[in-house]
């Protein structure tokens, strides 16, 4: 059998590769809203980061998630991220 090849992605926050699965995607929409796609299926720009509180503390530091969507994020959009991923984090 053929070998699959599995898909990688950079988190933003330890600039590590790792597989897709393991990541957290952060979308972007048409209408300018920033969530989380627990999918990895959503329509819209998309920054990949890991299930852990550090990198996205350490994300939202070096401003990388901004830079990754091409939008200035809000304090309040980062509260809401971290909400969820606390959950996520579990």
């Amino acid at each position: 059998m053929a070998n699959k090849k599995i898909p990688m992605r950079k988190c933003v926050g330890c600039q590590e590769m790792k597989e897709k699965k393991s990541l957290i995607r952060v979308v972007k929409t048409a209408e300018g809203d920033i969530i989380l796609d627990d999918t990895g299926k959503k329509n819209g720009r998309g920054a990949y980061i890991c299930k852990s509180l550090e990198c996205f503390k350490k994300a939202k530091k070096t401003k990388a998630l901004e830079r990754s969507l091409g939008v200035s994020v809000s304090e309040q959009v980062y509260e809401e991220l971290e909400k969820e991923m606390n959950q996520i984090d579990r």
